[in-house]
């Protein structure tokens, strides 16, 4: 397999980005799920509608339905009352309807009123207050879409109001792409589990299970290996099972330059590199390749830093593109907008920064303040934050000035 040429020096953000989205085939194969369990799924084909939207002309609320060129002064009798899921019948002459949300509107009817503005005399007439148009409150049939028309296009993730919208066409089951299976591996010997003795020198391992839940919640089957030891042959061993067991691996640690950081090393013997290191904080020691298992395309790997907050950074701006471009999914471009910033601070040498910050908006616009300590390690900030307040390298922070910030909930969907 034959790899891009390892870059010079640390990527910029948007190239490092860039490359891995446009590395990122989608997964092949097909499979049919029933529509309730569904959510999050991306369709593996376009879907059109069977039938019209609404199916026929109905009611949006409680009143009554009419033709206004009867309605005088005298009002109008009702000598109809249409429920939901009634057949549609036809109005006599003279008369209006009662009618209710979602019910088949009478032919010969051209307006429905209000039941707020209705009010009914002695004799069981009606009389309205204020204006009233034709058409006024009536659901054309097909004025949504048209039984042919599209409804999703493939590679669409089904969230619940897509979900909804097929069960009003009838869709009890949807053609999705499969699941996607990536390897987890942590790599270092001094991590533990969490509910293990905690001894001198031993960390326990936080990268594992924020990262299993962070690929759960994109959809993903996990295929958990734990914690490798720092040797090159352990992470060897552990690169060639999943090689041929998943479409994606994702590491963490090891992935630095010194003596104990084998995964560079083992990538290449094992297949290729395409990058290592990218100009931001935290994140800097990601790095991006392939193992090559004899075929066109090698299975994927992303190696992401050791550092907690570093990895959670390494995820949402690069290892979570990837996944949803090898999902299938479309990838959208980072959203952010403008906040001040409600403190000073030092800007980063060489590298562009992501602080953790917290969005006050008691002036009625949006003021960025630090979510506490920004070192990689310290992850009650990254716990809280709204999001980052991204600053350019070399640039520091002046209170009072605006910058761009990345909201975290863009990383959640």
């Amino acid at each position: 397999m034959t790899c891009a040429t390892l870059a010079k020096g640390l990527l910029d953000l948007e190239v490092a980005r860039a490359r891995m989205i446009a590395a990122a085939e989608p997964i092949r194969g097909e499979e049919f799920v029933a529509l309730d369990q569904a959510v999050g799924r991306v369709l593996s084909r376009h879907l059109v509608a069977r039938l019209d939207m609404p199916s026929i002309d109905n009611s949006a609320m409680d009143g009554y339905a009419l033709c206004l060129a009867e309605l005088g002064e005298r009002g109008l009798p009702v000598v109809l009352r249409v429920p939901a899921g009634a057949a549609v019948s036809a109005l006599p002459e003279g008369g209006c309807a009662r009618i209710f949300t979602g019910a088949p509107v009478p032919t010969g009817a051209d307006c429905v009123i209000p039941q707020e503005r209705v009010t009914l005399d002695g004799e069981g007439r009606m009389h309205v207050s204020g204006e009233a148009k034709p058409g006024a409150n009536i659901r054309r049939r097909g004025e949504e879409y048209r039984a042919g028309d599209a409804l999703l296009p493939s590679g669409a993730t089904l969230n619940p109001a897509a979900l909804a919208m097929l069960a009003s066409q009838g869709i009890a089951e949807v053609p999705v792409l499969p699941r996607l299976t990536v390897a987890l591996i942590s790599t270092g010997d001094e991590l533990i589990e969490p509910g293990e003795p905690c001894l001198a020198g031993q960390v326990y391992n936080s990268n594992r299970v924020m990262l299993r839940a962070l690929l759960e919640q994109q959809g993903c089957e996990v295929l958990d290996l734990g914690i490798i030891g720092d040797t090159a042959e352990a992470l060897h061993e552990a690169f060639v099972v999943t090689r041929d067991s998943a479409d994606l691996v994702i590491c963490t640690g090891g992935v630095s330059v010194g003596e104990e950081d084998h995964v560079r090393p083992v990538l290449e013997a094992l297949g290729g590199l395409v990058f290592h290191g990218v100009a931001i904080k935290p994140g800097k020691p990601v790095a991006f390749g392939f193992l090559d298992d004899g075929s066109p395309e090698g299975v994927p790997l992303i190696a992401l830093p050791g550092n907690p907050v570093a990895s959670l950074v390494g995820w949402q701006l690069l290892a979570r593109p990837f996944v949803q471009g090898r999902q299938g999914r479309a990838v959208g471009p980072l959203q952010q907008f403008n906040v001040r910033a409600g403190f000073s601070r030092r800007g980063n040498h060489g590298r562009r920064e992501l602080l953790r910050v917290v969005l006050d908006w008691q002036g009625g616009l949006p003021v960025a303040f630090l979510a506490g300590g920004q070192g990689s390690h310290m992850l009650r900030a990254a716990s809280q934050a709204h999001g980052y307040l991204m600053m350019a390298a070399d640039t520091d922070v002046e209170e009072g000035h605006e910058y761009p910030y990345l909201p975290a909930g863009q990383f959640v969907d």
